[in-house]
């Protein structure tokens, strides 16, 4: 039996990590943060081929997964690996509400307090999605989530409410 391959796109604090280790514990396959793979250091990103062929090797190397981010040219990477595409887009509000409630994530920074130090960055970036016109906006997203002929779905806030 294939397991599955899911892509989850979307805004900061759409829910992406929240779903991605939902769906990679149900399906007992392996979960790919693209930030791990997106920056070199803390605050460089890296070359985007590095990045690319960090996907690759992870899909030949995994049996199914579940990779999630905001990197719109590294969806594309994954998009002709998955079997499923997940845009989450849930408004700006409830991703604003998510970054606020969000658990310290030790995995990105040292302590909650570096990681509240940046919280009010968040909430501007997470304001601007709608108009963002680079790899974070929502118009690339939905560039990408549109050119996907897979199994796919997109999640907005009433889907989260219910």
């Amino acid at each position: 039996m294939t397991r599955p391959r899911v892509l989850i796109l979307g805004n900061s604090g759409s829910g992406k990590t929240t779903m991605a280790r939902a769906l990679a514990e149900l399906h007992g396959v392996d979960h790919l943060d693209l930030d791990l793979v997106a920056f070199s250091e803390p605050g460089v990103r890296a070359d985007f081929e590095d990045s690319a062929a960090a996907i690759r090797a992870f899909d030949l190397e995994a049996d199914g997964w579940v990779i999630e981010g905001s990197y719109a040219s590294l969806a594309e990477v994954a998009s002709p690996l998955a079997t499923e595409f997940v845009f989450l887009n849930p408004g700006v509000e409830t991703c604003i509400a998510h970054a606020r409630a969000r658990p310290w994530e030790p995995e990105k920074y040292d302590s909650k307090a570096d990681q509240d130090a940046g919280l009010e960055f968040l909430l501007d970036w997470i304001r601007s999605y709608p108009g963002r016109d680079d790899d974070y906006g929502q118009t690339a997203h939905r560039t990408v989530f549109d050119a996907f002929t897979g199994d796919k779905r997109e999640v907005t806030s009433s889907d989260l409410e219910g």
